[in-house]
């Protein structure tokens, strides 16, 4: 098996590691950066902003990230009379870690639907929340709190950014050390990917085993032509490990 892995940041070079030290062929090619987000400067007012009980979802590790680093940065700290939401379980770990405060998260269905099933979610008549995310994020949580009676601001702490490539050059080099497994954990990444390989190549692609973290992305690869689907149960590493194990 040698796998290419499109994760971007530093969780992608984690998991080519985790599949080097198995005796796996991984590479990795990310195909988009994250810097951080155009409206950091404007974190610390906003959360003064929000009343004691609102709501704060933080959609992702790099939003932990980049906001934890702007408020220890102006001397600001995270407000605990506020109620936190996280998709997934790993940025919820990371958020506690990061800010000592507690999260609240679906456990049983790690997405934005699993997120807006939460009994917290039910009755928002009131709620302020405020959508901590990156550019151009999906609007589905946004626009059911706001049916649910919230007020909802968003904003952007980090930016994904395409990586530019010699496309030839690599997709030569994939095929050249027998790629035919790829790991893909956004539709944007998935887009991307299909954007990168020159149509000559469309038949190597759609042949490799996709692997990926969602239902919503397996529809879309299916709709583009694979075949050979696996998705991960979680979000994580080790859930993408262990998808690529034992389909290996």
């Amino acid at each position: 098996m040698a796998v290419l892995i499109t994760r971007p940041g530093e969780r992608g070079k984690q998991l080519v590691d985790m599949l080097n030290k198995t005796g796996a062929m991984a590479i990795h090619l990310p195909l988009i950066s994250i810097v951080a987000g155009q409206e950091l400067n404007q974190l610390p007012n906003k959360l003064q902003q929000l009343n004691a009980g609102d709501y704060v979802f933080v959609v992702s590790q790099h939003a932990v990230e980049y906001a934890q680093r702007t408020l220890s940065s102006a001397g600001f700290y995270w407000r605990a009379d506020l109620h936190y939401f996280t998709v997934g379980q790993r940025t919820a770990e990371y958020f506690a870690s990061q800010t000592g405060n507690s999260v609240h998260y679906p456990i049983e269905q790690e997405n934005s639907e699993g997120l807006l099933d939460l009994p917290q979610m039910q009755d928002l008549q009131g709620k302020n929340v405020l959508i901590l995310r990156g550019n151009g994020g999906r609007e589905f949580v946004a626009e059911q709190v706001v049916l649910r009676g919230a007020k909802v601001e968003m904003l952007e702490c980090y930016q994904r950014t395409p990586v530019e490539y010699n496309n030839l050059e690599q997709i030569s080099l994939c095929q050249r050390i027998g790629v035919d497994t790829i790991v893909v954990t956004s539709l944007e990444i998935l887009n991307y990917l299909v954007a990168l390989v020159p149509n000559a190549e469309a038949s190597w692609l759609l042949n490799c085993r996709l692997v990926t973290v969602s239902q919503r992305i397996a529809a879309l690869a299916k709709s583009i032509g694979w075949t050979h689907i696996v998705v991960s149960e979680k979000a994580d590493n080790s859930s993408i490990f262990k998808a690529l194990q034992n389909n290996g």
